[in-house]
């Protein structure tokens, strides 16, 4: 939902291509960044779907589009794989949002003046010029600012609504989110990792005893340099230079690793070092590898306290996308929805 006024620009959303769940957004008025520039596909006001016995067009249809795919606007058009299923979202969500103007209507709910007032005149801020607001209103409102005052009280009416339906029921409690917490222990389950920047000397296969001593003797010089290393920089720098490995390229850095994706003894080690510690030397056939530690996180469960706001955030999302969905089917129910 828009916050505060409808001057908000397109928002790109996450959206189920070709989903029957009607995606949320705020209602599309339409930005600044206007239907007129050269774009993908053309419009020319046809009448795409009839609900109630009103009208909305493909000009309507192509604003929703771009509100769902953004980036549409910068390669006019839309990807070939991807068009049909955002049209089709497109289309859901034009449709819901005139059902739900029509139930604001019906319910005679009202918007101050002052207040439609106030957001048109925000609106037209948002434009670079007079010749260019001028030049929207030609496109998209029939030259007439009273029709884009109507557009600016028809998106508020439709926040109001979604407010009074969605948002206001959407509030998840502490208990519930205890709740979910409680059902759900995985969930909230870090694994134990570790951040380790690595030196490997690697012989050839089936090397000569001759070269296998001398990848030994590289190995015991890499670590006696390592072991001097004072910081990331140093021990990345010495990997770059020596090191075998394909790590060597991105300062011998590994990433922080789970304790499964490492080597036991590596993980037996780490365990007794302090980050910026530098391990003995390890034989792996006839490789060999040595660790820098830089960070070690044990497992644990993450507490309720420390969980509870992203659960309840995330809770609230999936509630007010069942309260869309279930409003969206009543609001059907009565509707004479025509797809033309």
């Amino acid at each position: 939902m828009r916050s505060q006024t409808i001057i908000a620009a397109l928002v790109m959303i996450a959206v189920s291509l070709g989903s029957a769940q009607v995606a949320s957004h705020a209602p599309t008025l339409g930005a600044p960044t206007r239907l007129m520039e050269s774009t993908r596909p053309e419009v020319g006001d046809k009448p795409v779907a009839r609900v109630n016995g009103a009208v909305l067009t493909d000009r309507d249809l192509l604003r929703e589009m771009y509100a769902i795919f953004p980036y549409g606007r910068q390669h006019n058009g839309f990807p070939k794989g991807m068009e049909a299923g955002i049209r089709q979202g497109a289309l859901q969500m034009i449709i819901f949002e005139e059902l739900v103007y029509q139930e604001a209507v019906r319910r005679r709910m009202e918007i101050p003046a002052e207040r439609i007032s106030r957001d048109m005149a925000a609106y037209r801020k948002q434009f670079a010029s007079p010749d260019e607001y001028r030049q929207y209103l030609r496109q998209e409102c029939k030259g007439s600012a009273q029709v884009l005052r109507q557009k600016i009280r028809r998106s508020l009416l439709i926040e109001a609504l979604l407010k009074a339906e969605v948002n206001d029921k959407a509030g998840i409690s502490l208990t519930a989110a205890k709740a979910y917490y409680d059902k759900n222990p995985q969930q909230f389950q870090r694994r134990e990792t570790f951040h380790i920047q690595t030196i490997s000397i690697i012989p050839p296969a089936n090397a000569k005893l001759e070269i296998q001593k001398e990848a030994r003797q590289r190995a015991e010089d890499a670590l006696r340099q390592a072991n001097a290393a004072k910081s990331y920089r140093e021990f990345g720098l010495l990997a770059e230079k020596l090191s075998d490995d394909d790590w060597h390229v991105n300062m011998g850095d590994r990433r922080p690793q789970e304790a499964a994706a490492l080597p036991p003894p590596i993980v037996e080690a780490a365990r007794k070092m302090k980050p910026g510690d530098v391990s003995g030397l390890f034989q792996f056939g006839s490789n060999y590898t040595l660790f820098r530690l830089n960070a070690y996180t044990p497992g644990r469960k993450v507490s309720f306290q420390e969980a509870k706001g992203q659960v309840r955030i995330d809770l609230q999302k999936t509630k007010v996308s069942q309260l869309r969905s279930d409003l969206d089917q009543r609001l059907q129910k009565s509707a004479k929805v025509e797809i033309l």
